[in-house]
């Protein structure tokens, strides 16, 4: 078969530029002229809208079509005309910052009971708007406590929820679920709110705490909690910002914080897959270090070059950031604000039954682009990137890549599935994080904080990460770790387009490229 794939044989990218004329009939039966409103010059109607005669397009804006690199992942689509226009000014890529909202404010009044009894009034839809918009703690108190039972001491102070049961079957009595997801997760809540709502360990149910990481110089503190009875099947697992360390945004973010997650997602995968071939693993009840890391990762690799083979052949990552919820109570993002990460294992097979990894679609994929052109897919992708050409042929900036050392690039690929789609790759024979030694993961950990925190620079406020990696049983040498950070942005929900794996844009990824790189931390 033909592959799909802009990546040519000869490491250069491949694309279409479409410069549609085409004629239309005019099939039209009636005609319904009206008045639209008035201008300056006097009554505007609706004319244009119904031409007399069959039409003629002679210059429709020209459309540059990209295949993805992956055939799996469709084609992105960019607007000639919108790209060219944000060619001239690609600094100025950004979303601008919500404004300041306060109820309490807007009725310039200072009692708050009467806000609080305006407030219980409202519809939940109203309230919910308010809760994912509000900047104004006064605002959110309200709405914290229309949303459920808080305990108090006789002071006023939170020290808790309310409860229904006994002791070991306990229900909070939240009085508005919605609601109270709506303003736990808003970043201008007061903290002993958040403490009792959400971010105390317990509060969100019985999920055990298995792991942690705790550096105490830098201040970065997280969490692993277990998720036994999850939707992803064999533990589900998740790294979480502590209670003492709330990042809710990207702003607050430390690389200490970022190194503490990637650090529970390495030792939890090499904890169990040491289980898996009978290894001794890491002590309980203690942090692993980055030695003790890379000491279990290379005693694995030893146990199966003797041609041992794990149950577990492959793992799942992901980083949803950013909660929202509209009105209409849609959920648009991740199910909580504070920064968290979430990981598992993928057998190889159930029942004599492969199990799916998103990796697998990659793998075929390099299996089947070998085949046909002789040439292993990543060498080529990489070197398609290295020299890459602007996409309108143009003479402004053409490099792809926000940040690369030795081991790993981030950069814009050249047909975005988000329309601020960025990628990290491992530049080396590199191909899941068992393979990845300790300058690697150090080099993983970086890229993931510097893009980050780019994206932040930009106005990011949601976005969904995921890893596409080799089984750790797979031979080959070409597949590359590679992860898929897709922002959500406000005006781009997706619809059929994007159902049919057909990406729209607006820029050209050089641009997009250079908005980032003026973005990266001076100290990074």
């Amino acid at each position: 078969m033909k592959l799909r794939s802009c990546v040519k044989p000869n490491g250069t990218f491949s694309f279409c530029v479409h410069k549609p004329s085409y004629p239309v009939t005019n099939l039209r039966q009636g005609t319904e002229i009206t008045t639209l409103g008035v201008g300056d010059d006097g009554l505007i109607s609706n004319e244009i809208n119904f031409p007399d005669h069959s039409i003629q397009v002679d210059s429709s804006d020209p459309v540059y079509e990209i295949a993805n690199p992956f055939p799996f992942k469709g084609a992105t689509f960019i607007n000639g005309r919108w790209a060219q226009q944000q060619a001239t000014s690609p600094l100025s890529v950004n979303l601008p910052s919500p404004a300041d909202v306060s109820f309490s404010q807007a009725l310039n009044d200072s009692d708050a009971d009467q806000t609080r009894t305006i407030m219980q009034r409202m519809p939940t839809s109203v309230l919910l708007a308010l809760a994912t918009t509000s900047t104004d703690p006064n605002d959110l108190i309200i709405l914290a406590e229309i949303s459920c039972a808080l305990y108090k001491d006789e002071n006023g102070q939170i020290i808790g929820l309310h409860y229904d049961g006994d002791t070991t079957q306990h229900r909070a009595q939240i009085h508005n679920h919605a609601l109270f997801e709506a303003v736990a997760n808003n970043p201008a809540l007061p903290e002993q709110y958040k403490q009792a709502m959400v971010l105390r360990p317990g509060v969100q149910g019985g999920s055990e705490i298995i792991g942690d990481f705790h550096d105490s110089a830098s201040g970065a503190h997280v969490f692993e909690y277990l998720r036994r009875n999850s939707y992803i099947p064999w533990g589900h697992y998740a790294a979480n910002m502590a209670n003492d360390t709330i990042r809710y945004s990207l702003q607050s973010l430390t690389l200490n914080d970022m190194i503490g997650m990637r650090h529970l997602y390495y030792q939890r995968t090499y904890q169990l897959l040491a289980a898996d071939l009978g290894i001794k693993g890491f002590p309980e009840r203690q942090q692993a270090s980055a030695t003790q890391l890379e000491i279990l990762r290379q005693a694995i690799l030893a146990k199966m070059a003797t041609g041992a083979k794990p149950t577990f052949t492959a793992t799942l990552w992901g980083w949803n950031y950013g909660f929202d919820l509209a009105a209409s109570q849609y959920r648009l993002n991740a199910s909580h604000q504070m920064i968290h990460q979430q990981y598992a294992m993928i057998p190889a097979s159930v029942d004599d039954t492969s199990c799916f990894a998103c990796g697998d679609l990659i793998a075929d994929f390099c299996c089947n682009y070998l085949h046909e052109t002789g040439k292993p897919f990543f060498a080529t992708y990489l070197q398609a990137i290295a020299t890459n050409k602007r996409l309108d042929g143009g003479n402004g900036e053409s490099n792809l890549s926000i940040f690369e050392d030795d081991n790993v690039m981030a950069f814009v690929p050249k047909a975005q599935t988000s329309q601020w789609e960025v990628q990290i790759i491992t530049k080396n024979a590199v191909g899941n994080i068992l393979e990845a030694d300790k300058s690697c993961r150090a080099s993983l950990d970086k890229a993931f904080f510097i893009t980050v925190k780019a994206l932040h620079g930009l106005g990011l406020k949601m976005m969904c990460t995921i890893e596409y990696n080799k089984r750790f049983t797979d031979p080959s040498q070409d597949q590359r770790l590679l992860y898929s950070l897709s922002p959500r942005l406000p005006h781009s929900p997706g619809a059929f387009s994007e159902t049919q794996q057909r990406w729209i844009n607006g820029h050209f990824p050089e641009d997009f490229a250079t908005a980032l790189r003026a973005k990266i931390p001076k100290d990074s």
